[in-house]
Order: structure tokens, then sequence, then C-alpha cells
């Protein structure tokens, strides 16, 4: 048996009563021979599909043939033909010809009519989900941005802050003025080329992702987990899933031809369903530095509380993430809490850099989506094209 992420007993619960958030921070892996992944995909599980099976270790059935089961793994790199056990479902090892079972789906509740009632819920959920990830083994400290998810999180956690990015980045400066506005110290990672060139083999190899955009995203989180971890510590808190679960989106706002809903609450829950896709790339980002990631706004409670916030809550043209901020006003300096921050590819320079370094590579602009042959042509195993012999 092998689970992360929650008791045995809790996913047998979960599975008798169909709760798709049983108050976890996430669930996956193998359970008496069905593999389980959670509503929200916070535990990646890949599926071999090439066919390859192991034997069981319940050797032998009555006739004296071996039983095979399917590999499975929480990492891409141990598998041949990987691909992501969709999030909600089950996966029967021992039957060859099955094929993922939907056992939960993310529930649509009648949004609380009382604002001030949820608002006190949303801030409760938090404070559980905090409380939760304070494990009395775990050491932790907090990727921090200077936004009010990461600085909502690194508050309730009381945990050392750190923020990666070039010298002259938005973010490095952004979390300058919040940790002092927060009265808090603040690790800097300071990065420069040479670090992409050394941190793009690794990220591909963790995530099984070579497209420009995730390898992007997936830097900062892998750089900066280096530095936590060599400083000691064995967790990653991140705030993660703030922008999908509250409305942190300007297309949410706009509703343009980014989003397929015709409603606010529509393009908030459709970010919502984005995230099994998006967690695996994160989660295994930080996973290859050694640390545990760890994500309270991803917690089940507050993954409820956030599906029941009144449309009034949400995001409009005036303010995004607005029940967030809300609660975040209790205990953030208002400077902290009213800032609105850029996309951490963009605000720590990265998807700049790495640009730079795939022209000075001979990837030009002018080439179909560059950046993406420049991250190839970095990782061994992966097949990438030269570039043009006149660039």
């Amino acid at each position: 048996m092998t689970l992360r992420g929650a008791a045995p007993e809790t996913v047998r619960a979960a599975l008798e009563s169909g709760d798709p958030l049983p108050a976890t921070s996430g669930f996956g892996g193998e359970l008496e021979g069905t593999l389980v992944r959670d509503v929200l995909g916070r535990v990646p599980v890949y599926v071999e599909t090439d066919g390859r099976a192991t034997p069981s270790a319940s050797d032998a059935n009555g006739a004296g043939e071996v039983r095979e089961t399917r590999e499975w793994a929480f990492e891409p790199g141990a598998l041949e033909a990987p691909e992501l056990l969709p999030a909600g479902t089950t996966l029967d090892l021992t039957d060859p010809d099955a094929g993922p079972e939907r056992r939960w789906t993310l529930p649509d509740p009648t949004p609380e009519s009382d604002p001030e009632a949820a608002l006190e819920a949303l801030s409760d959920a938090i404070e559980t989900a905090a409380a939760d990830a304070l494990a009395p083994d775990r050491e932790i400290a907090v990727a921090f941005s200077g936004g009010v998810d990461s600085a909502l999180v690194a508050e309730l956690l009381d945990a050392p802050l750190y923020v990666v990015g070039f010298p002259d980045s938005h973010d490095v400066e952004a979390a300058r003025t919040a940790a002092d506005a927060m009265g808090r110290e603040l690790t800097v990672v300071d990065l420069e080329p040479a670090d992409l060139e050394r941190a793009v083999p690794r990220v591909v190899a963790a995530t099984g992702r070579t497209n420009a955009m995730d390898v992007q995203i997936a830097l900062p989180l892998y750089l900066v987990g280096e530095r936590v971890a060599a400083d000691g510590f064995d967790a990653l808190a991140v705030g993660q899933g703030a922008d999908e679960l509250f409305g942190g989106y300007e297309k949410v706002v706009r509703l343009d031809h980014r989003v397929d809903a015709e409603t606010t609450r529509a393009a908030v829950r459709e970010q919502i369903a984005s995230l099994p896709d998006q967690l695996p790339r994160d989660v295994r980002a930080i996973e290859a530095t050694g640390l545990e990631p760890v994500a309270p706004l991803l917690h089940d409670t507050v993954v409820d509380a956030a599906l029941r916030l009144p449309d009034s809550l949400l995001a409009d043209e005036d303010e995004r993430k607005r029940a967030l901020r809300r609660v975040a006003a209790d205990s953030l300096p208002d400077e902290v809490v009213s800032r609105e921050k850029k996309a951490v590819q963009y605000g720590s320079l990265v998807a700049r850099e790495l640009d730079r370094l795939a022209r000075q590579a001979g990837y030009k602009r002018r080439i179909d989506d560059h950046v993406t042959k420049y991250v190839r042509s970095l990782t061994p195993g992966v097949e990438a094209p030269e570039p043009p012999a006149d660039s």
C-alpha cells in the first residue's frame, strides 16, 4: 500500500461516501490494489500506458498463474510512457483492461446568502488549513512573492520567507517591501542566466513537460526550492490555488476568448477545473528539490468555503480575489492586502531571461515556439531541432 496525502481510513471513507472534499490536503496512490487521485489532483499519480506490468506480491492464484498489476508511479520519469490518472478517479490495477472510473466530482453548492457568514467560514477554513500544515516534524519555509496569497500563508505559518528572481525583478522588489511592511526577514535567491541553463533539464525530468510556459512557471519553484532545501528545511509552502479559487485572473472578469463561461462565477469554476493539470507541474518541481510541497489554500476546507462564496465576494472590474483580501485584512498591512501581483514567470523575469537565452542559442523569435525548441535542446533524451543555419 503506497498512499500520499491522507490516511488510508480517510480515503476508504471518502470512497464509501463519495465525499470529494473529506478535509484533506489531497491524496493519491495505491490503496489495496486500486489507484486513487483526489478531485483536484493535488497528488500526481502516473500510470504506465505501454502495457508493462509487474508480478503481484500475492504470487499466484489457485490455478498457479502469476497475477500482475499495472505499473504506476508518483513521478513521470519512473515510467516508459506515463499518463496522469485523471483527478477524482480510481483505477483497478489488477485488471489490465480497466480504465479510470470517476468516483468524485467537484461539488456545486448553493452560494451562501450572507456575505459575512461566508467570510467567517472562509477565515475558519484557512486557519484549519494552516494548522494542518504545521505538522510537528515539518521544518517549513514559504515561497514569498509579496502578494496577498503568499503573504497570508506566511503570516499564518510564521515561517521563514524566500523570494526568487533576477536582481531587477518585480517579485524581488515586491517581496522586500511586503516583508518590511510585515516586519519579517526575507531571504532573496538572486538568479543569473546560468541558473536557468542548469535547472531546465532537471525541471523537464521532474515534470515530464517541455513546453515553454510550463517550464517557465516551474523554474522559479525549483530554484527557490533548491535554496530552501540547502538551508535545511524539508517543506516549501506556496500560495497556489488562490487565483483559481477566488477569482484572481483578469479573464474571469472580462469573460474574453480565454474562457468559455458567460458569468464570473462560472469562469471561476472553470479555473478551478484547470488545477488538476497545473498542480502536477508545481508539485513535481518542488519535490525534485527534495522538499514536500505544502499548499494551505488548496486544503479541502478552504476549497469548500470558496465554492460557497456569493458573487459579491468573487471578482469584478474594481477588485479581484475580494473574499481572500477581506480575510487577509485581519492580519496583513493594507498595502500588502491590496497589492496586485504578476505571474511568477514574469514577476521573477524567468520568462524574459529564458527567451533571451533561446535567442542567444540561435532560436530566434521568428521560429515557431522558439523557447520550447530551446528547452528541448537542453534536455538529454528529448529530440530537439537544431537552430536554422542562417540564424
